[in-house]
């Protein structure tokens, strides 16, 4: 997958997201995040920039520097939330949702819309951090995509 400009951001491809609110993220980050090992994800508010949502799971995020994170909104942690209700922890907001052994999740129509994304919208899935990848809906990078002479898979 490329990189659209020396030292730029990692792109894994683009997921569009389908009528019934399905997105299928791209092979190589399932693979590399290992997103698929558990059935459950989190989701987080991406920045003002780029929009969307961040991806990280459990394994991930709980042992790193921001597990406080988890540590802090036990209903995360446990899962007691309901899937893809969102959680307010300092400026960034949380849920868990499902994932499917093939790397699929399902927006709600409530989450969509917290989120500002629409049905056929393609998001720009980005290497963020060693904890998360960034679904993208909007910014420099997706309109860079747009006019990238190369190829980017989309999913």
């Amino acid at each position: 997958m490329p990189q659209m400009n020396k030292g730029g951001k990692f792109i894994f491809g683009k997921s569009t997201i389908r009528l019934d609110g399905t997105i299928q993220f791209p092979t190589q980050a399932i693979e590399e995040y290992k997103i698929t090992n558990d059935d459950k994800i989190y989701l987080f508010t991406g920045s003002k920039r780029t929009g969307g949502f961040c991806v990280t799971t459990k394994k991930l995020l709980y042992p790193s520097k921001l597990g406080h994170i988890l540590q802090d909104t036990p209903s995360l942690l446990e899962y007691t939330t309901n899937s893809g209700e969102f959680v307010k922890y300092k400026g960034r907001w949380y849920c868990w949702v499902n994932i499917s052994p093939d790397g699929k999740i399902k927006l709600t129509e409530e989450m969509m819309k917290f989120l500002d994304l629409q049905i056929g919208m393609e998001l720009l899935s980005i290497r963020s951090s060693d904890i998360a990848f960034t679904m993208g809906a909007k910014g420099p990078l997706l309109e860079k995509s747009l006019n990238y002479k190369g190829e980017i898979p989309i999913f």
